[in-house]
């Protein structure tokens, strides 16, 4: 029998309903550790959800790895590869792949009759994977590629759309720069909306053999492959994986290959999206810090209380180590209690602006049109199991304090 947790325990039921000099103190650290530990499951929920919807989206228009000619050439208007090159279905074999696809980008500058705009035709193929813009399509449908001849539809954003007074059926032309010039009419078939402006306005869809076309490319030729993996963590270790299948593989003219992964292609956004995480680690220090030292004022009382039950323990011969654990133990009661309200409060909220979107944002200012929350249960369980170690560990000080109380001064206590 745990007789430090069975004295525990006792002293919490016969304190139940009494009015003593601990119990506002008590009530406040209960309260504290509930708002602490709703607040770091909303911090860490809401930074994670940002965070997953802005890679999730960054990913969609660029996938997680591309594989293009090695050139120095930064813009959009890129040398081709012959797409037998690379082995596909090796790559395709590598543990954590999902999808590999072709692709082919050229910019333009797209004019109607009042307005200019430059914008990146991205070319897609029929293994092009429209997930992403499924999820996203406002209005009209994504572009059905044909075998036999091209699709002239065009998929354009919502922002474009807005921006150059464009609606399904209507028809745009678009100027490439290029010895000679050309131009291009196409149909808007489809309206997507990410919420990412600067890639919204940028990006369009388009049947790859136009770019091919333009380009005098032949059928095979393309701007390099587009690769899709389960999971992100693992981005590097893929990227390792498919540079080697393609260190062996040279272009027609002798060149290289390069292998970038969306981290590489996009530093300024993960960068940014990495610096969240310091924002989360100040919160949840601070929300530890702050219940743990009222925690710490309220067992200060308890044992200020109970230094008559101290020193008659002492005077039974109980060890300071056992008196100090029944401390410990009530106190991990509390922490307990406060810690249960918090997570049902964080919780409810979590799963109320997930399911009913409560909050809204403005996306062209968070890319996202309300708060998002990534609620995972690995997080809540070390949310919790890291805020009661810490927690506790720093009432281990504090118990010290019952070694110095004199059991024949103690028991006089009043």
């Amino acid at each position: 029998m745990n007789l430090e947790l069975f004295i525990a325990k006792k002293i919490t039921t016969n304190e139940k309903g009494e009015k003593n000099i601990s119990h506002p103190i008590i009530s406040i650290a209960k309260v504290s550790i509930s708002l602490g530990i709703c607040v770091m499951i909303l911090a860490v929920a809401i930074v994670t959800g940002f965070k997953s919807e802005i890679t999730n989206k960054v990913i969609g228009f660029g996938s997680h790895i591309q594989i293009t000619n090695y050139d120095n050439n930064s813009s959009f208007e890129t040398q081709p590869i012959n797409k037998e090159i690379i082995d596909s279905k090796k790559i395709q074999q590598i543990n954590g792949i999902t999808h590999i696809q072709t692709f082919a980008t050229k910019p333009g500058i797209l004019k109607t009759k009042s307005e200019i705009q430059g914008i990146v035709l991205n070319g897609v193929s029929k293994d092009y994977d429209w997930s992403f813009f499924n999820k996203h399509l406002v209005d009209g449908e994504i572009i059905h590629l044909a075998d036999s001849t091209k699709n002239n539809n065009i998929l354009i954003s919502k922002t474009l759309s807005s921006l150059l007074n464009l609606n399904i059926g209507d028809k745009l032309s678009v100027y490439f720069i290029q010895q000679p010039p050309r131009q291009r009419r196409f149909t808007v078939g489809g309206i997507y909306d990410t919420g990412m402006a600067e890639f919204d306005k940028l990006f369009l869809l388009c049947d790859m053999r136009h770019i091919q076309k333009l380009n005098d490319w032949s059928n095979d030729q393309v701007s390099g492959y587009e690769i899709f993996i389960d999971d992100f963590d693992n981005l590097a270790d893929i990227t390792y994986w498919v540079k080697g299948i393609t260190a062996s593989s040279y272009t027609q003219d002798g060149g290289s290959l390069k292998v970038r992964s969306i981290d590489r292609k996009y530093p300024q956004i993960f960068s940014w999206l990495e610096i969240l995480n310091i924002n989360v680690w100040i919160i949840l220090a601070l929300m530890i810090l702050v219940a743990g030292f009222n925690m710490i004022s309220g067992l200060l009382i308890i044992i200020l209380e109970k230094t008559s039950m101290i020193g008659i323990l002492k005077a039974l011969g109980t060890a300071n180590w056992s008196i100090r654990k029944v401390f410990l133990y009530q106190a991990s009661m509390i922490i307990g209690k406060g810690m249960l309200w918090g997570n049902i409060i964080g919780i409810t909220i979590c799963l109320l602006q997930h399911y009913l979107k409560i909050i809204p944002l403005d996306p062209t200012s968070y890319y996202v049109d309300t708060v998002p929350i990534n609620l995972k249960f690995t997080h809540i369980l070390l949310l919790n199991v890291g805020s009661l170690i810490a927690t506790i560990s720093m009432l281990l000080i504090p118990s010290y304090l019952i070694t110095k109380i004199s059991p024949s001064k103690a028991i006089r206590f009043d």
